[in-house]
């Protein structure tokens, strides 16, 4: 767990343990930009590889689940009294699945 042949992973890994690891807020914080990356690149792959039924009902689920935690992550934010900024969604990409029911 932790180790990664690809070195830009293991290197996010390294930085994203790092910072989480300083606090409650720091590993919110981690938590939700983890979301924001998992989003964009499910997101990717539907919209660029993926051509089977079953795979794009697969990946569907996976980014409701990323959108389910990114609003976790998000509300419990706000319950320490932080406002999340998005690092890697667009504005507009990010109210619609914080604003989404």
């Amino acid at each position: 767990m932790g180790v990664f042949k690809n070195e830009t992973l293991q290197d996010l890994y390294n930085t994203l343990i790092d910072q989480g690891c300083v606090s409650l807020i720091e590993a919110l914080e981690v938590g939700a930009l983890i979301e924001e990356i998992d989003i964009l690149d499910i997101q990717n792959e539907l919209d660029e590889h993926v051509d089977n039924q079953d795979v794009t009902f697969v990946y569907d689920n996976l980014l409701k689940g990323s959108r389910n935690h990114l609003r976790a992550f998000v509300r419990n934010l706000s319950r320490q009294g932080v406002e999340y900024t998005p690092q890697k969604l667009s504005e507009e990409q990010y109210l619609a699945i914080i604003n989404a029911e």
